[in-house]
């Protein structure tokens, strides 16, 4: 009776839920916000990809209060592509306050994401 249950559980799964949140860009998230037009897609992550780079630009360059307002804006435009994994370093940063740590882990964080977005551009 045991062996029937084991059958019909969810498989463990340490990434995530779903695996395209795993991915530096939910691709499903981003078809939800985009209605699947793949042409909008690309044109939204690329624009995505320069905002990023002027907000970390931003970032190193300007006062405290400017840090935590271009954090601010690189979490909601990062969440509304599916770059959570940058939106959650972004808010981290916003939260926190500047730190080199924490402004290190973004960097990484929209690297990866860029590197991602000029693959799927090719």
């Amino acid at each position: 009776m045991a062996v029937s249950t084991l059958a019909f559980e969810a498989p463990v799964n340490a990434r995530a839920i779903c695996p395209s949140q795993s991915r530096p860009i939910d691709l499903v998230h981003l078809a939800g916000q985009t209605m699947g037009d793949k042409t909008l897609e690309i044109e939204v992550l690329q624009l995505f990809a320069s905002q990023a780079r002027r907000a970390l630009q931003e970032m190193t360059e300007g006062k405290p209060a400017d840090v935590i307002a271009a954090a601010h804006r690189l979490k909601g435009a990062a969440s509304a592509v599916g770059a959570f994994i940058v939106a959650d370093a972004a808010l981290r940063l916003e939260e926190k306050g500047p730190d080199a740590a924490l402004l290190a882990k973004l960097g990484a964080a929209v690297l990866e994401a860029e590197n991602f977005i000029l693959k799927l551009c090719r």
